[in-house]
């Protein structure tokens, strides 16, 4: 059976557990952790030698590491990844603002109140420029929910999946979701499709 590899409270973690609920297929999963030091363990570097989660192990034993690599991986030929190739690079493009204009700002921030080790980061400098930053992704995800009802277009993809893995417990790090009324409404969307489960779920 696929194996997932991660951490129940990690939004990245979240991502392939929540793609893999809304298809309705089965998986096992492994708490493995950077707060035990799991992911540091011989074991686990031997899987994943960049010590990260998640990581997807698939039933022949292959190995994908990387939450948004995995997400495409399990969504082929579903109807979360579209088989037009320029709706597919939309997908794509908002992959890549995830991953370098959202997460490093939205997750980081929030981290620095979720995990007690580290609150020595969060200085009043660095949280200022982390909710600058992160309030100028939202920004971003308002403009385009303004327009369609998912990133992509018309339809959810894993597009919607990986931005919602943090953006839905934004306010944890202090960011104000009502000041972003299509994102916020956009939240409710991903929510209501089928086979949704809360952040904390596994199988």
């Amino acid at each position: 059976m696929t194996t997932i590899y991660g951490m129940t409270d990690s939004g990245n973690c979240y991502k392939p557990r929540l793609l893999m609920a809304k298809l309705g297929r089965p998986f096992t999963h492994v708490e493995t952790s950077s707060r035990d030091g799991t992911t540091r363990s011989p074991g686990y570097l031997a899987k994943n030698a960049n010590g990260k989660v998640p990581l997807l192990e698939l039933d022949d034993g292959r190995f994908l590491a990387e939450s948004n690599a995995i997400l495409l991986h399990l969504a082929e030929g579903t109807r979360l990844l579209p088989a037009d190739a320029y709706e597919r690079a939309l997908v794509y493009q908002w992959l890549f603002f995830e991953q370098y204009s959202h997460e490093p700002y939205v997750a980081v921030r929030r981290s620095l109140y979720v995990y007690p080790e580290r609150a020595a980061q969060a200085t009043p400098e660095r949280l200022a420029s982390l909710l600058e930053s992160g309030n100028k992704a939202l920004g971003v995800m308002e403009v385009q929910l303004a327009k369609t009802p998912f990133l992509a277009g018309n339809a959810m993809s894993v597009a919607d999946i990986a931005l919602y893995a943090y953006t839905h417990d934004a306010g944890t790090g202090g960011f104000e979701l009502a000041n972003f009324p299509a994102v916020s409404a956009w939240l409710d969307r991903v929510r209501a499709d089928p086979g949704h489960v809360p952040i904390g779920w596994l199988p």
